[in-house]
């Protein structure tokens, strides 16, 4: 079968504020080291692009469609790096120290 189509905008839109939450939610991770106020920071931020993630799927639900299509979303999370953004979310191996 030939690849899923590339997504719209309207489609894009939920995967780039997804992204933007995880990568917040990678900063303020309390289980790795780094700057507190870089943390503070992103919990602030956290808010309004949890908002903007909310909305996101209007566009797509005002022209009627129902229903996601995960190929081609699955397909454009691993172009735009979502595994590793993704894993920075996980607690970081065991430390036996």
């Amino acid at each position: 079968m030939p690849p899923p189509p590339a997504p719209t905008r309207a489609e894009a839109e939920p995967i780039d504020r997804h992204l933007e939450v995880v990568d917040l939610l990678g900063r303020i991770d309390p289980a790795k080291d780094g700057d507190i106020y870089r943390g503070l920071r992103a919990a602030r931020a956290l808010v309004g692009k949890a908002v903007a993630l909310r909305d996101a799927p209007a566009p797509t639900r005002r022209r009627g469609e129902t229903e996601r299509h995960a190929r081609t979303l699955e397909r454009a999370l691993r172009v735009l790096d979502g595994e590793r953004r993704t894993a920075r979310v996980t607690l970081p191996p065991r430390s036996d120290s």
